[in-house]
């Protein structure tokens, strides 16, 4: 029991950031009406970036407890895959729908529907870049507690898919039906199916720009990685969890 110890900590904050993501979109809408978009947006961060950071940390601090199931690190073609794929998982995880200014809400927060660039391959490419990612890092890793924590968000996100687009049924009725009709959850099937067409020239935007050098900065931060783990080890968090 000892050795998974780490797993069932790894899946009690998968929990705790799934509540308040999930939780804080169900009250999103009473909450706005209450302090207004702005305020709620800047609660909602207050709440969410900790619990992100919190779990982040932990999985690093962490990825190589349990079981060691597979050891494919001295392959240099996973290497590779394991490094486009991670890529691929970040142009679905931060999409350049974005509107960067609306997060700190510098900008008033808004709820959109939106039908270009990467949502054409999927509505929910939060969701997908998660389990990309997931894939990557669990090939990787190969520890038991990487898959548990993998499997979390993967549970998690299959989760959201399902609310996000209730949702935006409620809020947005018909307009989001006829969105519906055009998109589709698993990549590619609306394109494939002929309901959709893809437009690379929606992907050469400033914002996806950004997401590129985001990537590379990634690479070049993963050096740190035992520093930053370091620091979590000698905080009070790590002997709190411990």
């Amino acid at each position: 029991m000892e050795t998974h110890k780490t797993s069932l900590i790894i899946l009690l904050l998968i929990l705790i950031f799934a509540v308040i993501h999930s939780g804080g979109a169900a009250l999103r809408i009473k909450a706005e009406s209450i302090m207004g978009p702005r305020l709620w947006r800047l609660c909602f961060v207050f709440l969410s970036l900790p619990s992100a950071i919190i779990l982040i940390s932990y999985f690093l601090a962490h990825r190589y407890d349990g079981i060691r199931l597979w050891n494919l690190q001295g392959n240099n073609f996973v290497f590779m895959v394991v490094w486009f794929l991670t890529a691929i998982s970040f142009l679905f995880l931060y999409p350049a729908t974005y509107n960067l200014l609306e997060i700190p809400s510098v900008l008033k927060p808004k709820v959109r529907i939106y039908g270009t660039g990467i949502m054409r391959i999927t509505r929910h490419p939060q969701a997908f870049g998660q389990i990309i990612w997931c894939f990557a890092h669990t090939l990787w890793i190969g520890t038991s507690f990487t898959l548990v924590t993998s499997i979390g968000l993967v549970l998690h996100h299959l989760f959201a898919i399902w609310h996000g687009d209730k949702r935006l049924a409620n809020r947005f009725g018909e307009e989001f039906e006829n969105f519906k009709k055009n998109t589709s959850i698993i990549p590619f099937m609306a394109i494939i199916q002929g309901r959709q067409e893809f437009k690379v020239k929606e992907f050469f935007r400033l914002s996806q720009f950004g997401i590129l050098i985001a990537i590379g900065v990634l690479w070049w931060s993963h050096q740190y990685i035992n520093i930053a783990v370091k620091t979590f080890n000698s905080s009070f968090l790590s002997e709190f969890f411990n």
